[in-house]
């Protein structure tokens, strides 16, 4: 691939917003369904339990596999836009979300090289290393929120629903934008061409 030919992958941006939000909106729901199946399990049968977890379940797949083929495009034209600025390697860039452990701190590094490398001049630089932050640590606390209804209120706790999946759809909202900033820059950066240094013109003898 080249610079000429490298495009912004705008149809993988659009597919992996659209994931996020069905996610978001999926989470929702099966949060809700486990809270009425434990506070009333006549109200909820065994197979509309199973059919929602699992719906949730694909769901969340598609958006991961969405997402990542997302940004693995844009690590590649990150690259072009600024060479050696972004350490490691598209692969690891992809394998970092999967690792457990590491995907609760290392993929958040990842995105703002990424999100510094689509435009080389540093330009607003600051404001998306914050957005990303947000992001990361609204995401980060719902999945702990998250952990601590289902073992301290058996997931039927109100307040802690309510906070975890508040944060679920501020980090929905957060990536979405995350998402489009991105693709946003590097539409412009390889608009304008991969970034290369400018030679120097050194005096002429006389």
């Amino acid at each position: 691939m080249t610079g000429s030919a490298a495009q912004a992958p705008w149809f993988l941006a659009r597919c992996a917003q659209f994931a996020v939000a069905v996610a978001a909106v999926a989470e929702l729901v099966r949060a809700l369904t486990v809270r009425a199946h434990l506070l009333h399990p006549a109200t909820t049968t065994a197979s509309d339990f199973a059919r929602v977890s699992m719906i949730f379940g694909d769901v969340g797949i598609a958006t991961i596999v969405l997402f990542l083929v997302w940004f693995a495009r844009c690590r590649r034209n990150a690259e072009l836009l600024a060479p050696g600025r972004v350490p490691g390697s598209v692969t690891w860039a992809v394998l970092a979300w999967l690792i457990p452990v590491f995907n609760l701190w290392v993929p958040r590094g990842l995105v703002q090289d990424v999100h510094r490398a689509s435009a080389p001049d540093g330009a607003d630089a600051g404001r998306g290393d914050l957005l990303v932050n947000v992001w990361w640590a609204a995401w980060v606390g719902h999945a702990a929120l998250t952990l601590a209804a289902m073992n301290l209120g058996y997931g039927t706790s109100l307040p802690l629903l309510v906070a975890a999946e508040a944060l679920d759809l501020l980090a929905a909202v957060l990536a979405i934008a995350v998402i489009q900033r991105i693709t946003v820059r590097q539409a412009a950066g390889l608009g304008a061409g991969p970034q290369v240094p400018t030679p120097v013109d050194l005096p002429h003898a006389s």
